[in-house]
C-alpha cells in the first residue's frame, strides 16, 4: 500500500480486489446546482459505497454539512462497512470536489490510511475502466472515531488567529468572491474575506487533465499565494468543502499543523459581528 495522500487510477485498479480496501464515492451537489443527481446509482467504481456529505453531518445547526459528532460518524461508517485498519480510497463524480472533504473528515476522525483518487471518476471513465450500478453488500465494521480537535477550526479559533497572527489563513474561493467583486452563491452572505486571509482558488491546483499538478508546481503556487509551508495554515472556503482541496495540496507538500475552518464563509459571512474585508489579499 502507499503512504501518499493521492493514488492513481492504475493503482486503484490494481488493488480493487484487496480484502482490506474500501472505496468511497463522496457525493455533494454543487451549491449552484443543489438538485443535481448523483451518478452513483447508474455507474460507480466496483465495490464503492456511497457517502452523502449532506447526510453524514451535524444536523443540529443551520450551517451546511458540518462535521458530525464522533459517535454519529462511527455509526455512519459502521453501516457503510468502513472500519478500523482498512485502506480507504475516496473519489467523487467531478474529479476534485467533495472527495478531499471526505478524506479530511476521515483523517480528522482518526482513520490512518485514507487516500483520494487522483482525477476522480472522470479520469476513471475516460480510461474506460470497469464500473457497476449495483450497491455492494458490505459487512458492518467497527469504526473508532478519535476526533483530532486540532484539525478542526471554529469561529473562536479564527478570531484568535486574526488577532494574534499565529497562523496563516488560506481561502479556496474564487478571486472575485474573495475580493467581494462577485456575490456569494448562498443567500444572505456578505461578500469579501476575513482579515489577514490569503487567497488561493482551489482550481489552481488542478492540471488540465483533471489530476493534481506536480509537487514542484504546487510548491510555487502556494508560494505565490504568500504561504510559508513551514508555518501553520488554516484553510477556508464557502462551506468547508473546497478548503479540503487546499489542505490536501498542503499535505502532498509535507506541510504540518493544518486546520480547516468548518463553518468557513457560510458562518463568517452570515454574521453581523465579524469583520469583512474587500479587495485583494494584503
Amino acid at each position: 500500500m502507499t503512504d501518499h495522500p493521492l493514488v492513481t487510477t492504475q493503482w486503484l485498479a490494481d488493488h480493487l480486489s484487496s480484502p482490506d480496501l474500501v472505496v468511497i464515492n463522496a457525493w455533494m451537489p454543487p451549491v449552484t446546482h443543489p438538485d443535481a443527481p448523483s451518478i452513483y446509482p447508474h455507474a460507480h467504481i466496483p465495490g464503492a459505497v456511497f457517502f452523502d456529505v449532506n447526510e453524514i453531518c451535524e444536523k443540529n445547526t443551520d450551517l451546511p454539512h458540518m462535521l458530525p459528532a464522533p459517535h454519529v460518524f462511527s455509526s455512519a461508517m459502521r453501516k457503510l462497512g468502513v472500519g478500523d485498519g482498512q485502506t480507504i480510497v475516496v473519489y467523487d463524480d467531478f474529479g476534485f470536489y467533495s472527495a478531499p472533504r471526505v478524506w479530511w473528515t476521515l483523517k480528522s476522525m482518526g482513520a490512518e490510511r485514507v487516500h483520494v483518487l487522483d482525477g476522480g471518476f472522470p479520469k476513471w471513465r475516460a480510461e474506460d475502466r470497469q464500473v457497476e450500478d449495483i450497491a455492494p453488500r458490505r459487512v458492518q465494521s467497527h469504526f473508532s472515531s478519535r476526533l483530532n480537535h486540532g484539525a478542526v477550526a471554529d469561529i473562536t479559533h479564527i478570531r484568535k488567529v486574526i488577532e494574534t497572527g499565529s497562523r496563516q489563513i488560506l481561502d479556496a474561493r474564487s478571486t472575485d468572491r474573495f475580493s467581494g467583486d462577485a456575490p456569494e452563491p448562498r443567500a444572505g452572505l456578505r461578500s469579501g474575506h476575513m482579515p489577514t486571509a490569503k487567497n488561493l482558488p482551489f482550481t489552481q491546483l488542478i492540471a488540465d487533465d483533471g489530476t493534481f499538478k506536480p509537487k514542484s508546481e504546487l510548491f510555487q503556487i502556494y508560494q505565490d499565494a504568500g504561504i510559508d509551508l513551514e508555518k501553520p495554515v488554516t484553510t477556508s472556503c464557502g462551506s468547508g468543502v473546497t478548503a479540503a482541496i487546499l489542505t490536501l495540496g498542503l499535505t502532498v507538500l509535507g506541510a504540518r499543523d493544518l486546520a480547516l475552518y468548518d463553518g468557513s464563509w457560510s458562518e463568517w459571512g452570515a454574521r453581523d459581528d465579524t469583520q469583512v474585508v474587500t479587495g485583494p489579499a494584503e
